[in-house]
């Protein structure tokens, strides 16, 4: 049978698992599956080793292929080591902080990424080192056969060291090689030397030679893949001491790459930095001086020179290099490159540069110029090797703005005052500051924060600052999933109250009054607000010019082909700002598809940014398959992207240490819900019913007396009458969950809830950190079809506690969701779970039914928000828009008159209290808040 596609993830504790792959999620497959599942079976250390030393020569996607590096980074690092053999089970490598950083800044989108530090990665070397030691101490042979089990480049008994020096006495042949080899350390501890012809004269006997072949298979290896080591390897000239010219010295090093990466040595001068010497190249700088304009379409100036680190080329060296040829030549006391065709390429490049300075380069084009992200549009922007003859760096005016994006300066500009019914924390101070910042240069962001961060609240002293310092005159847009159009109402009231909102949407406004909205009318407002459904039914949208655009939860535009992602790019707005807590830097496609509406022509089009992406692929896959590469100098295409976007992409997450010393320990949002057709018609059905059973009751019940509490407990009728508004509460209570727990027709589709579906946005958003959920319901019934449901946008199973959970497997459970990673969400019956139990691996909980008593809810967050858990807690209250939850909610959250019965006796026994005509109205649906479509 086919194993399925198998996909990679890192997750938010820094452990690498593997995972059956989500559909269109890039993942492998084939017999390479099999193989690395079971390498993983042995841990993340044995998994990364595995990547790295086995699967070299394996097609893989760019995920997998970034840790194929790290543990191929390990592997060389291995190799290198002169007594391996004698120290195999106590052998220790040092993690290269420098190369991991490298690896780290261009690892490309992939689950995970955002936990991606050098940190992790030390651990995880330490973790697959160990894994190596175990398992050549597991084998029995030697460290050379367990290599060449796994591929045979990595075949090594003992190392060859290739030298190259500079001897600048000797004119004609100013550099000096020579071959060594290794065969211990010396008391200094550093490597002893020896030259590589006494290896071959000392070979006398068959065990010697033996030894000096397996010394010799790099060079065998290195002379398959470089034409010179060849030559010196057939002539014998590689076993003396040997002068070189120029030109023979440069022939060798461009053979470098390919000599290191069949197991020899190199050492050179130090001048060949990142396998190159210095070349003549031109820079530019751009935006010295603040432009005339704002935004991408602003033209910024620049200049052209050509220089040779850093140091002005003159007029006559100029000359001199056009005159002599190609290779390595002497200019300022410096070994550089010439290459004369590249030479005059540059000097047509100065040129242009020079007649387009009184133009000026746009925005867009030079930032994707300092980031080293060219793409096919760009004019003079060059993409592969010719980069590495091309320097861009910014200009004053243009390094201020990028250092203001960053946070650089002061909090109190950006301070709202009064208008902002709110203590905003540090971080949050440095977003509004940040967007504040985007706003004064015209351009477009994302806020990535995460889940529970505040994104709206810093939105809303955004919009303040707008208005109130008339920077961007309004009226102002949002657009947001229709499930939270009354949490946004709700946040303004609460923390913003002065501006005014106005939500065009069925929930507030009848139809009529949504096809009498023209622009004109939209004078007297700051920010309107619409649910992405309704983008491209109202025409008034099409019409109007906003100030600000703002797109909350904008992963729901990441397809660029559906309609309301069309509808939403169309929109008129000189500022536009994406909100969302998913991790944009995961996909490629989905980056592309937000800063399009952002800042729409950064990243190109969707083909030029596609082709941009392809090309760094191929080049990545041919390195890994020891094709020749690009230059090394040339940005790798995820690293050039993450630059490109970073001024105008802000994510700060819970596990930060800057914002989780900020944070309440424990934070609850309200998760507003609509209701579904079906669902409204229930509940409809349900009031009327009550009504009609309380005029029947009150037409056969004798008058009301003035007798005591007590003896009206005691009444029958009273009695009775508690017992239907009971089972009514319950009824109402099943309708807002499922429509199919009321009827039992156990269908339970997921459009036929509000709930469910917004239960859907909050596990998507948990599933892309890698997070885990506890979702609660007060029903033992909810639970199963909860979890069957939740499979889908977490891609993989959970699990169910409930009290039908047998007492000896509940244990088994809950170790299970602690020590599991894989394991994404547990689903608990509030009775069978709320109390009693350390859930502490999750850092979210969802009460997706109300028990309508604080004291039992607090006790079921408990779960999470305990002694033991290192994050903070997210919980999320689903609450149905427009029915009895959302108006006893407010019961709750305001201390009303019922807020002791509330609290010490629950919501139902005090609901079945009121007159019925208070009861009816508690209960009765409001039809325009509860709409959940569109």
């Amino acid at each position: 049978m086919t194993a399925p596609p198998l996909a990679v993830v890192l997750t938010p504790a820094g452990h690498l698992l593997v995972r059956d792959a989500a559909s269109g999620e890039p993942a492998i497959e084939g017999p390479a599956v099999r193989r690395i599942r079971a390498a993983f079976a042995h841990g993340q250390g044995a998994g990364l080793l595995h990547l790295g030393a086995a699967e070299a020569r394996t097609s893989l996607p760019a995920a997998f292929a970034f840790w194929r590096d790290v543990g191929r980074t390990l592997v060389a690092a291995l190799c290198a080591q002169p007594d391996l053999e004698e120290r195999r089970d106590r052998v220790l490598v040092a993690a290269p902080s420098e190369t991991l950083a490298r690896l780290a800044a261009g690892a490309p989108p992939m689950p995970g990424a955002e936990y991606l530090r050098v940190e992790v990665l030390d651990a995880l070397w330490a973790e697959a080192l160990d894994a190596f030691r175990s398992e050549v101490r597991a084998q029995g042979g030697t460290v050379g056969s367990w290599l060449a089990a796994r591929d045979p480049a990595w075949a090594l008994v003992g190392r060859v060291h290739l030298h190259l020096a500079e001897n600048r006495r000797d004119e004609e042949r100013p550099f000096a090689f020579l071959a060594t080899y290794t065969t211990g350390l010396a008391p200094s501890g550093k490597p002893w030397h020896r030259p590589l012809g006494e290896a071959v004269r000392a070979a006398s006997s068959a065990a010697d030679r033996r030894r000096l072949l397996a010394l010799l298979a790099p060079v065998q290896r290195a002379a398959e893949r470089s034409p010179l080591v060849k030559e010196l390897a057939d002539s014998g000239a590689l076993f003396q001491p040997l002068a070189w010219s120029p030109d023979e010295a440069l022939r060798f090093l461009r053979e470098a790459p390919a000599l290191e990466e069949s197991g020899l040595v190199l050492k050179v001068p130090g001048w060949w930095s990142a396998r190159r010497p210095p070349r003549p190249r031109l820079h530019v700088t751009v935006g010295a001086s603040r432009p005339a304009g704002l935004g991408l379409d602003a033209l910024l100036d620049f200049s052209a020179r050509l220089a040779v680190d850093g140091a002005e080329i003159s007029e006559a060296e100029l000359a001199a290099l056009r005159e002599g040829g190609d290779g390595l030549r002497l200019v300022k006391g410096r070994w550089v490159e010439v290459d004369r065709a590249r030479l005059d390429l540059l000097l047509g490049r100065l040129a242009e540069a020079r007649r387009a300075a009184a133009e000026g380069v746009g925005f867009a084009e030079a930032m994707r110029l300092v980031a080293g992200a060219p793409l096919a549009g760009d004019e003079g922007g060059w993409a592969g090797e010719d980069r590495a003859w091309l320097g861009v760096e910014p200009g004053a005016w243009l390094a201020e703005a990028l250092a203001a994006l960053r946070g650089e300066g002061a909090a109190g500009e950006t301070d709202p005052g009064d208008l902002l019914r709110a203590v905003l924390r540090p971080y949050q101070r440095d977003g509004v500051r940040w967007l504040w910042t985007l706003a004064r240069l015209g351009l477009g962001g994302c806020l990535a924060d995460d889940m529970g961060l505040g994104k709206t609240v810093q939105v809303l002293a955004l919009l303040l600052l707008l208005r109130e310092r008339r920077a961007l005159p309004g009226p102002h847009l949002l657009v947001a999933p229709a499930s939270l159009l009354a949490n946004w109402k709700a946040e303004a009231e609460r923390f913003a109250p002065s501006l005014r909102v106005l939500v065009a949407h069925p929930s507030a406004l009848g139809r009529t009054e949504l096809d009498a909205l023209t622009p004109d009318r939209l004078g007297a407002v700051d920010l309107v607000a619409v649910s992405y459904g309704w983008l491209h039914r109202l025409p008034f949208l099409r019409e109007a010019a906003f100030g600000l655009a703002v797109l909350d939860e904008a992963q729901a535009v990441k397809n660029p082909a559906a309609r309301q992602t069309r509808a939403a790019k169309a929109l008129r707005a000189r500022l536009r700002l994406a909100l969302t807590g998913t991790p944009v830097e995961n996909r490629a496609g989905d980056l592309w598809s937000i800063f399009d509406f952002v800042n729409p022509g950064l990243l190109g089009s969707a083909r030029e940014f596609s082709a941009f992406i392809r090309s760094g692929e191929r080049a990545a896959t041919a390195a890994a398959e020891g094709e020749p590469a690009s230059a090394p100098e040339t940005p790798a295409p995820y690293a050039a992207v993450r630059a490109l976007v970073r001024p105008y992409l802000l994510r700060r997450l819970k596990t930060d240490r800057a914002v989780i010393a900020d944070l309440p320990e424990k934070t609850e949002v309200k998760a507003w819900c609509g209701l579904s057709r079906r669902q409204a018609a229930l509940y409809a059905e349900a009031v009327e019913s009550l009504a009609r059973e309380l005029a029947a009751a009150r037409a056969g019940a004798p008058a009301a007396g003035g007798g005591a509490p007590q003896a009206a407990a005691r009444d029958p009728d009273a009695i009775r009458r508690r017992g239907l508004v009971l089972a009514t509460l319950l009824r109402l209570k099943q309708v807002c969950n499922h429509p199919s727990q009321w009827t039992g027709d156990g269908a339970y589709a997921p459009e036929d809830s509000g709930k469910f579906r917004r239960l859907a946005e909050i596990a998507e958003v948990v599933a892309s950190r890698g997070e885990k959920a506890l979702v609660f319901s007060q029903f033992r019934e909810m639970t199963e079809p909860l979890a069957r449901f939740l499979e889908g946008p977490f891609g993989r199973p959970g699990l169910v506690l409930s009290g039908e959970t047998r007492v000896r497997d509940r244990a088994e459970r809950v170790r299970r969701f602690q020590e599991d990673e894989a394991v994404p969400f547990l689903v608990l019956s509030l009775k069978a779970g709320g109390t009693g139990l350390n859930l502490t691996a999750a850092s979210h909980v969802v009460h997706f039914d109300r028990w309508w008593n604080p004291a039992v809810e607090d006790q079921a967050t408990d779960r999470a928000f305990r002694i033991g858990q290192r994050r903070p807690v997210l919980v999320h209250k689903l609450v149905c828009r427009g029915t009895v939850e959302e108006r006893v909610d407010a019961m709750l959250e305001d201390k009303r008159r019922l807020a002791r019965d509330l609290i010490e006796g629950g919501a139902e026994l005090a609901l079945t209290e009121l007159p019925d005509d208070e009861l009816l109205r508690v209960v009765a649906l409001d039809l325009r808040r509860a709409a959940a479509e569109g």
